[in-house]
């Protein structure tokens, strides 16, 4: 056994804990991306962990707000704002400067600029997507009104975004950063990106308030060691993530605010 693991784990009155995961990728790539972290939990506080999403971002965060059906919440820094009021706890934020949205276009376009975006179509993922406020935050701030000057296509992932322009069904892709880094080397070979956002904060983990304070200190703690052992290293590694920190609410609130105003 795991010097991580303790003989009584506090989260066992709790099992199965159910860790609701926001869906900005597809049900298959979440459940790729993200079961080694919920079999890593799983190991270290001996107790069933199961990955649950929702259709869209919209009814993930009602389910959130309304039935706090997730004791684990891994959901957008815009969105954690209203999860807090809904009773969640903030424990932990992925360890990373932050994160920014991107415009990219086909090379072998004739679009260079946000300027050349008039009158194009631009792929865009859902509309409480932190990458399309975002996105839109930029275009505004630079003279573009979407919808009006740049006909905005909604697409369901971040990937389906990218792709949709590499296909050429639309002129332009709008997708974050990760995302866009993690696609293969050939499609960002045939890219180029014409415009970058400001930063928001990365996403933010918090418990539900049926935990336990004892459970909730027992997670944080495996989230926050997990840069300093072999096992949680190669997970991190998966997740493409540097680590856990501790964060502060207020942070997410500022960019509710900011981009919500």
């Amino acid at each position: 056994m795991s010097s991580h693991a303790t003989e009584t784990s506090s989260c066992k009155p709790f099992t199965p804990l159910t860790f609701g995961i926001l869906p900005f990728i597809s049900a298959e790539q979440l459940v790729e991306r993200f079961t080694p972290l919920a079999q890593y939990l799983n190991e270290y506080l001996q107790v069933p962990v199961r990955i649950e999403t929702a259709p869209n971002f919209l009814e993930f965060a009602k389910r959130t707000r309304d039935q706090q059906r997730y004791d684990i919440l891994f959901t957008a820094p815009h969105l954690f704002p209203q999860a807090s009021k809904a009773g969640y706890r903030l424990i932990a934020g992925v360890n990373s400067p932050g994160m920014r949205a991107i415009i990219v276009a086909p090379k072998k376009s004739n679009i260079h600029t946000l300027e050349d975006l008039k009158g194009k179509r631009l792929a865009s993922v859902q509309p409480m997507s932190l990458a399309s406020l975002l996105i839109k935050k930029h275009l505004i701030d630079h003279g573009l009104t979407p919808d009006v000057d740049v006909s905005m296509v909604i697409t369901p992932t971040h990937d389906a975004s990218l792709l949709s322009s590499y296909h050429g069904v639309t002129d332009a892709s709008s997708l974050m950063r990760p995302p866009y880094n993690a696609a293969s080397q050939t499609l960002r070979d045939n890219m180029r990106i014409i415009a970058e956002t400001e930063t928001a904060p990365h996403m933010p983990i918090s418990v539900s308030t049926r935990l336990s304070a004892e459970c909730e200190a027992q997670i944080t703690a495996l989230l926050l060691t997990m840069d300093t052992n072999s096992k949680g290293k190669a997970v991190l590694k998966h997740n493409r993530f540097a680590g856990f920190k501790h964060t502060n609410e207020k942070d997410y609130q500022r960019v509710r605010d900011h981009l919500l105003d």
